[in-house]
Formats: structure tokens, C-alpha cells, sequence
């Protein structure tokens, strides 16, 4: 099945500049399985959205449709078929 992934402008480099990119991951795939195939297919952006203990880091927030993950069961939300998960990096400053 396949999931779409809309990437930030900052990620971009990984997905050679493509703003909304597809994985194919199994029936009953979770936003683990999402990311782990994001990776697989554009190396190096992993590292980019999971810290080094493989959590969500801290700065990035992840929504499978209209849910922030954090508020529902993170990595190991469900991501059906036609799913759309969005990568936003928080923004800061003053």
C-alpha cells in the first residue's frame, strides 16, 4: 500500500526537492514502518526527523492526517492506505 509523505521545504534536499513524495509500506503499516521506508528511499532523512535513541526529535512534529502524533500513540500510529503524513519542523525565534 502506499502512503504519501508531505516533506518540508528544509528536507527537500533529501527528496530532490520534491514537496509531497510516496512509500510503499504493508498492509497494517505504522508511522515507524513510514519513516523506516522514507529513509530507505531517501537516505538520510531519517536522521533528520528521528533522534539518536529513534524517537520523533524534540523540534519536529509529525501528523498522520490531521492528528499530531504526539497525542496519539507516536510511532506506532496507524497509517492506512492513502494516508497522508506531514513532517513540519517547529519554528522558533523572537
Amino acid at each position: 500500500m502506499s502512503v504519501a509523505v508531505r516533506v518540508p521545504t528544509i528536507l527537500r534536499t533529501y527528496t530532490k526537492g520534491e514537496s509531497d513524495v510516496s512509500v510503499d509500506v504493508p498492509e497494517g503499516a505504522t508511522l515507524a514502518d513510514v519513516l523506516g521506508a522514507l529513509d530507505a528511499a531517501y537516505p538520510g532523512i531519517g536522521a533528520r526527523v528521528l533522534d539518536d535513541t529513534g524517537q520523533i526529535r524534540r523540534f519536529v512534529n509529525v501528523y498522520v492526517n490531521e492528528d499530531d502524533v504526539r497525542f496519539s500513540d507516536g510511532l506506532r500510529t496507524p497509517t492506512p492506505a492513502g494516508a497522508k503524513v506531514s513532517v513540519i519542523p517547529a519554528v522558533a525565534g523572537g
